[in-house]
């Protein structure tokens, strides 16, 4: 009796304290990256409870059908050899689980790593580079850059270039996609979409140091016009971003959120290697046309 008002209220405990948890971000989607990988991950939680599930009906079925009987001291059980259906499941399936979680995993892959598909206009696109505990996002396009805050456009692709003035972070906004390393030494590129207005929280998923627990941005989805009255007012209310200031803010240390006109592209700029983008791609396939066609003139 003790161990089932035990387990009762151990149970009753842990409802209480899941119930106080915040809403788990990965499972509310507001782009199609972060739509496709909710998805798997609630394919994993259903494949998950019927492996699990059926194991321990499994296990329950032997308990009660082979346990111990009251047979005589000298009873000797029939020899058996086996069961070919028995083997034949036991390996299988996990092979046929394996093979079809593997395919679901590449196809994901090549989905959430692509440029999202379907919308009308270009990507756009925005540098998010770190630094000891900060964030800080330059908008080419629109001529300004902000600190440890992002809003963007919805309905309209978004091609994030990510590097890092310190050691290693990771650029993650889980309500729209997985997360990508920023490095020092390379720009990897995120591409993602929102599909809905809204307060979203990003945050560095990369251990960095001490400051790391607060290296956190604030993110808001807005629409395409609110976003050009955005940068209209920041053009018209913002400072310029100076080299000394840029070099004041990569001081390690915590700031709040700030506006700047202008970029620091312009006197500090991104590392060169481009890992993952398209215009390694393009840059790729054209070196290799150059190379086919001075082949083509030299045979001739």
């Amino acid at each position: 009796m003790k161990i089932k008002w035990a387990l009762l209220v151990s149970l009753t405990s842990l409802a209480a304290i899941l119930a106080g948890c915040e809403p788990l971000l990965v499972l509310d989607p507001k782009g199609p990256q972060a739509a496709r990988q909710a998805g798997d991950i609630s394919l994993l939680i259903v494949l998950m409870a019927f492996i699990v599930i059926a194991v321990l009906t499994i296990l329950v079925i032997v308990l009660f059908k082979y346990r111990a009987s009251k047979m005589p001291d000298d009873y000797e059980p029939p020899h058996i050899e086996g069961n070919i259906w028995v083997e034949v499941i036991c390996i299988g399936i996990p092979i046929i689980i394996v093979a079809f979680l593997s395919f679901v995993s590449v196809k994901s892959n090549y989905i959430v790593e692509s440029a999202p598909t379907g919308y009308e206009e270009e990507p756009l696109v925005i540098y998010a580079s770190s630094s000891d505990w900060k964030w800080h996002f330059s908008y080419p396009e629109q001529n300004i850059e902000t600190v440890n805050y992002l809003y963007i456009p919805t309905d309209r692709p978004l091609e994030f270039k990510l590097y890092s003035y310190g050691p290693i972070t990771s650029f993650w906004i889980p309500q729209l996609g997985g997360q990508k390393y920023a490095m020092a030494d390379m720009v990897t590129t995120l591409h993602l979409a929102a599909d809905e207005p809204g307060e979203m929280l990003g945050r560095n998923a990369n251990f960095s140091g001490k400051g790391f627990a607060e290296n956190r941005f604030n993110v808001t989805a807005m629409s395409q016009k609110d976003f050009d009255e955005w940068v209209e007012e920041v053009h018209e209310t913002a400072d310029p971003l100076t080299e000394e200031e840029f070099n004041r803010l990569l001081e390690p240390g915590h700031l709040g959120q700030m506006t700047f006109t202008g970029t620091h592209l312009d006197f500090s700029p991104a590392p060169e290697h481009d890992h993952g983008s398209d215009a390694d791609e393009h840059e790729e396939h054209s070196t290799h046309d150059e190379t086919n066609e001075e082949s083509d003139h030299s045979g001739h």
